[in-house]
């Protein structure tokens, strides 16, 4: 789940939308007026970000009582109330935005995420994302990637070698920047490098690369590079990849596709918290 950043972001967003206070809720209600609420999904989809939103509530106000009906991961229909919450109405009020951005936005990038995975899990390929994220946000969107029943890639340069067509170029060859990086990168490191030729796709065979990249390849393209890989590497797909396109390239012998609409192209999800009448006495 998230990590100790999700504290910081859900300070900078309450500064954002409350650092002034909410002048609208305090000047209509008394510290004493009381309401409840609930979270319902507008449209099928993968709720995520529940956690998230249950932080933001107790932030404004700990007196704000939350109750989870979903949990992270769940496909929840429209219509489905996802997260219960009561207590001070102008408390409630003040952080109901900011709950909301953050549970449309994770749900949003977990519910294409599963529609990814949906598809490829039977193919016998594994989806995984890439840094191509909201900066700060890296890690709730990784772990909205994974409630999706997506993977992720590295979440930092610091986790492996990954040889791209700029390293390739700044250092001369393929073979040099392979070269340099097994000299110089921990023994437990795998070594991954980017082809976008077949000519690339063999000097990354002979270099030792443990992952080849094919970026930007056709599928006929795909199906020559896995055969002159000839399973020396694990195979990874990356460019040009769509949900609609998905089943041309997950050919045999390629492991991994990497998708980074994932992360920067998931439309928001359409939640909303709708506030119970005054002395209502109906439950949803």
């Amino acid at each position: 789940m998230p990590d100790p950043r999700t504290d910081h972001l859900i300070d900078l967003a309450l500064e954002e939308d409350a650092g002034l206070g909410d002048v609208t809720s305090r000047a209509i209600f008394r510290a004493s007026h009381r309401s409840r609420a609930f979270i319902a999904a507008g449209h099928d989809l993968v709720i995520c970000g529940l956690d998230v939103a249950t932080q933001v509530f107790a932030r404004v106000d700990p007196a704000l009582k939350v109750q989870l009906v979903a949990r992270d991961g769940d496909r929840v229909k429209a219509g489905g109330v996802v997260l219960r919450v009561a207590g001070p109405t102008a408390s409630l009020l003040t952080a109901e935005r900011t709950a909301l951005n953050f549970i449309q936005r994770l749900s949003g990038i977990a519910t294409l995420s599963r529609k990814f995975a949906d598809v490829a899990g039977p193919l016998g390929v594994r989806i995984v994302d890439t840094r191509k994220t909201t900066p700060g946000f890296r890690a709730l969107e990784k772990y909205a990637v994974r409630c999706g029943g997506c993977h992720n890639h590295r979440s930092s340069l610091g986790e492996h070698v990954l040889i791209k067509d700029n390293h390739i170029a700044a250092a001369g060859s393929l073979a040099q920047a392979v070269q340099r990086a097994r000299a110089a990168a921990p023994h437990s490191a795998k070594i991954e490098a980017e082809a976008k030729t077949l000519a690339e796709v063999r000097a990354a065979v002979r270099a030792g690369a443990e992952v080849i990249l094919l970026d930007n390849m056709t599928p006929a393209q795909i199906r020559a590079a896995v055969a002159a890989i000839a399973g020396a590497a694990l195979v990874e797909v990356s460019g040009g990849v769509r949900f609609e396109t998905l089943r041309d390239f997950a050919l045999p012998g390629v492991d991994v596709i990497s998708i980074g609409a994932l992360t920067h192209s998931a439309p928001a999800a359409d939640l909303s918290l709708t506030v119970l009448p005054a002395k209502s006495s109906r439950k949803r």
